[in-house]
């Protein structure tokens, strides 16, 4: 429930009038009570009561200054013998909002020093006509419930503003999540399709002399490819944009658009599908694209020419991804220091799986095992 706070000036005001009046209206019967002879109110108790309700309008900015003031003025106008009536309602209200806004210390302090005058004035100075024991247990009671009123009114302010923390600390860890995963998805886009443009790049150039009918099938891929670059960049760049769809479109689902470009790229490829193919998790269906996409580039940088075998095994519980080649049988690019591989095995990792890669005969391996939800029966 949504508390509405009072205007700044609204409450002191309104505490004033209950002070004057109810003490106005108090006085006529306790002027004439034998039992507690109360002396009228004159320009002086007035002050007074008007003194408590002044300070309460710095409650907020000096919530400590505000509670020594209503304090003094209170214990002032109660020693002077003005009747007894709303007088109190400056001090409980300023002991509140000190122990709400964090002065705890000064609060519980104040707090016990006004029962210790109070409890000290009824015993020697005034003429209650209740118990005594009664008295001092009413004002123990009173004074208790407006600190422990403040204290949850705090303990309640922390939690709220803990928990918008934490919230905030959530969204900008979310946000960097976010940003990484946009980050991998635009180096593995551009990865594959500027490595099978670089390698159709090199073919052209070499075969444009003396077969350029097949320097014309090098560029054609290169214009494709370009184009699919262009596709797959704007679908990530696209799940920034407000009202898009919080995950990229790539999955295992477009793995013949892939094999595709591969082999128009100079690879052949051999796919094996094993198993009851299902619907998969978002996460593992993208980082299964994502990691074939990855062995592929990996094949045509550094194993020209060969024959790929991409093996998808749906298992119960487990998804394997096996991508292997053959070794190269054209000019292979040396290996470099790439964040392919490194990249491939993040993936895997981060959906609890695993991934390992090595050579395997005279090419290369890459084998990925990702946890997939079980197969029903």
């Amino acid at each position: 429930m949504r508390v509405t706070r009072l205007p700044l000036p609204l409450l002191p005001f309104l505490v004033a009038v209950v002070q004057v009046a109810g003490s106005t209206g108090a006085q006529w019967n306790q002027l004439h009570s034998a039992g507690l002879m109360r002396v009228p109110l004159d320009a002086v108790g007035y002050a007074l009561l008007l003194t408590g309700p002044l300070a309460l309008t710095v409650r907020h900015r000096n919530p400590v200054v505000s509670l020594a003031v209503t304090q003094v003025a209170t214990w002032a106008y109660v020693v002077l013998g003005y009747s007894y009536g709303p007088v109190f309602a400056s001090p409980a209200i300023a002991l509140y909002c000190a122990v709400s806004a964090g002065h705890r210390r000064a609060a519980w302090l104040t707090g016990g020093l006004m029962y210790a005058f109070l409890l000290s004035y009824a015993t020697w100075a005034a003429n209650l006509p209740i118990p005594s024991w009664y008295h001092n247990l009413a004002v123990a009671a009173f004074i208790g419930v407006v600190l422990a009123a403040g204290e949850y009114t705090r303990a309640r302010r922390e939690r709220i503003t803990e928990r918008r923390r934490v919230e905030a600390e959530e969204s900008r860890r979310q946000a960097s999540e976010e940003r990484l995963t946009m980050a991998q998805e635009l180096h593995d886009v551009l990865a594959h399709n500027i490595s099978l443009i670089h390698v159709q790049a090199s073919t052209a150039l070499h075969l444009i002399d003396d077969h350029p009918e097949q320097a014309r099938t090098a560029l054609t891929t290169i214009k494709q490819a370009s184009k699919d670059v262009l596709t797959e960049m704007r679908s990530v760049i696209n799940v920034l944009r407000e009202g898009a769809p919080r995950s990229p479109t790539a999955g295992l689902d477009r793995l013949d658009e892939l094999t595709g470009r591969a082999e128009h790229g100079g690879l052949t490829i051999e796919r094996q599908v094993e198993g009851r193919v299902r619907a998969l998790p978002p996460g593992t269906d993208r980082a299964g694209y994502r990691i074939v996409q990855e062995a592929l580039t990996n094949a045509a940088r550094h194993a020209p020419g060969s024959t790929v075998t991409v093996l998808l095994r749906y298992g119960p519980r487990e998804l394997l991804i096996r991508v292997t080649d053959t070794g190269g049988v054209g000019a292979a690019e040396p290996l470099g220091g790439g964040n392919g591989i490194p990249g491939m095995r993040e993936r895997a990792t981060a959906l609890g799986g695993t991934l390992t890669s090595g050579p395997h005969g005279r090419g290369f391996r890459v084998e990925a095992r990702l946890p997939i939800p079980e197969e029903p029966a």
